[in-house]
């Protein structure tokens, strides 16, 4: 007997829920000047209900090559990667439109 998610009530490998809610979510990636010029990519919008905020951060750090952290809501990278960050993203399976 398979698993039933209880969310959406569907089978757990026809589940949609998380496609879903990485469709509704809106992200915001901008960079943002701290001191001595230096430069941080904020990336705000991930909802940590549905979203492992934790392990994206760990992603987007391995796959960018920089230091980085997730507080106050939104994930901080150092160094300008708002491009690249926004290609990981959609990789990993948000769409483009949930980009603003």
């Amino acid at each position: 007997m398979t698993e039933v998610c209880a969310v959406c009530g569907l089978p757990k490998d026809l589940c949609i829920c998380g496609t879903i809610s990485q469709e509704t979510q809106k992200i915001r990636i901008y960079v943002k000047r701290v001191s001595f010029k230096k430069v941080l990519t904020i990336i705000d919008g991930l909802d940590p209900k549905t979203v492992d905020v934790k392990a994206m951060t760990k992603q987007l750090k391995n796959k960018l090559a920089c230091g980085g952290t997730y507080k106050n809501n939104s994930i901080e990278l150092q160094g300008d990667h708002t491009a690249k960050a926004k290609q990981i993203l959609i990789d990993s399976g948000f769409p483009e439109v949930a980009f603003v």
